[in-house]
């Protein structure tokens, strides 16, 4: 019987869509794209953080059923935007929670940062096939994430256009075939930089990502390199195979977004330009294919493609998330909470770019391993670590 069949998916049908997050710049995008097939998808709910003039527009653009501010202090605001419609509206972390237990047949699941966590869990938790583009869900909460995932026979569609691209290629029926998974790196703005160049670069640079447009932390995690680890982790936890078998390649083009290897030699890789409609489509039409706007990919005109490891003395970021996985437990979660921390502060000029390895490294080193066994554990180890890399940080101010 084929995976669809046994999901009860049929990709000859209207499809009803939640999309948690669909202000940001992942659900915008999955937004143009529902709006693009007029009658393939039904929108039950729309989530927004606080954009509630986004929010309300998109809600009656794609006739959603349901509304979510997170921020509960814009709920008049939300309720007033909507008014003279059929839409319900609603406020809150709870409400959030709520989006995810409706009915839908599939969930984009794009909120930010641990607020992300809960929502996610809950689409998960009613078997929902699940757009993940939360990191969060598998950096911070991974073994436990996955528990839930097979308790409860959900599937995750990766939207991250690195393990997309290895979605597309993998062999799932015969993992023990796969030698080894490449995710491929752009590189980031520093790739040529030498490190004692490294010390003195600003958030301006920082942010300049010579391939993608991003927002302000993801461009300095390329920068850093630390995105990367990151997808290192989210891939031990999407992908049948062990820690080993995940390297690391750069790529400056940006052209082959991941690739897998195979016991005979073979690689298959996934291609195509830069944007993010295009693994999004994937995940939004998924057993099936759907056409996207994305720039059609010309080898003629590229012509060159080049590849090279990462310096791992320029880049100790790499090193520093091989070390978390294999350590377990809570170990990731702090990894990726002193990121965050040092990354703010770098971003506000109040630390260097070298020393955002150094406060998550030091994190690291202070808080000892335990387990996971709810979201509560998450969400305490991750206050924890902030406070902790803060007070590291602080000694490292400029």
């Amino acid at each position: 019987m084929a995976l669809e069949e046994v999901l009860n998916i049929k990709s000859n049908e209207r499809r009803s869509v939640t999309v948690l997050g669909s202000t940001g710049s992942v659900g915008t995008s999955t937004i143009d794209l529902i709006l693009r097939s007029p009658g393939r998808f039904s929108v039950d709910t729309l989530t927004g953080n606080s954009n509630v003039a986004l929010l309300a527009e998109q809600a009656i653009q794609v006739n959603a059923k349901m509304a979510v501010i997170a921020d509960e202090t814009r709920y008049d605001d939300l309720k007033a935007a909507l008014s003279g419609t059929n839409i319900y509206v609603s406020a809150g972390r709870n409400a959030l929670i709520e989006a995810a237990s409706r009915p839908s047949d599939w969930v984009m699941a794009s909120i930010v940062g641990a607020a992300g966590l809960a929502p996610t869990l809950e689409a998960v938790r009613r078997g929902a096939v699940v757009g993940l583009a939360n990191k969060e869900c598998l950096v911070s909460a991974g073994e436990f994430f996955c528990r839930e995932v097979a308790a409860a026979n959900a599937r995750l569609i990766p939207v991250d256009s690195e393990h997309s691209a290895i979605y597309q290629v993998f062999d799932f029926e015969r993992p023990e075939r796969v030698e080894r998974i490449i995710l491929t790196a752009s590189g980031g703005p520093f790739r040529e930089r030498t490190l004692d160049t490294l010390q003195d670069v600003t958030p301006a640079q920082a942010v300049a990502h010579p391939n993608w447009d991003m927002g302000a932390k993801i461009s300095v995690d390329s920068a850093t390199m630390m995105n990367k680890g990151l997808e290192f982790i989210e891939a031990y936890h999407l992908f049948p195979v062990n820690s080993e078998q995940i390297e690391i390649l750069v790529h400056p083009q940006s052209v082959i977004h991941s690739m897998v290897e195979y016991v005979d030699s073979s690689v298959l890789a996934q291609l195509g330009t830069p944007d993010m409609r295009t693994p999004i489509a994937y995940a939004l039409a998924w057993p099936d294919r759907m056409e996207t706007p994305s720039s059609r990919l010309k080898l003629e005109d590229i012509q060159i493609l080049t590849f090279e490891a990462p310096d791992p003395e320029r880049f100790p970021a790499i090193r520093l998330t091989r070390e978390a996985l294999n350590i377990g437990g809570t170990a990731p979660t702090v990894l990726n909470a002193a990121n965050e921390i040092a990354v703010e502060l770098f971003l506000t000029e109040k630390l260097s770019f070298l020393n955002i390895a150094h406060v998550v490294e030091e994190t690291m080193q202070q808080i000892p391993r335990s387990n996971l066994g709810s979201l509560d554990d998450v969400y305490a180890i991750d206050t924890e670590a902030r406070r902790v890399a803060a007070e590291i940080a602080a000694k490292h101010t400029l």
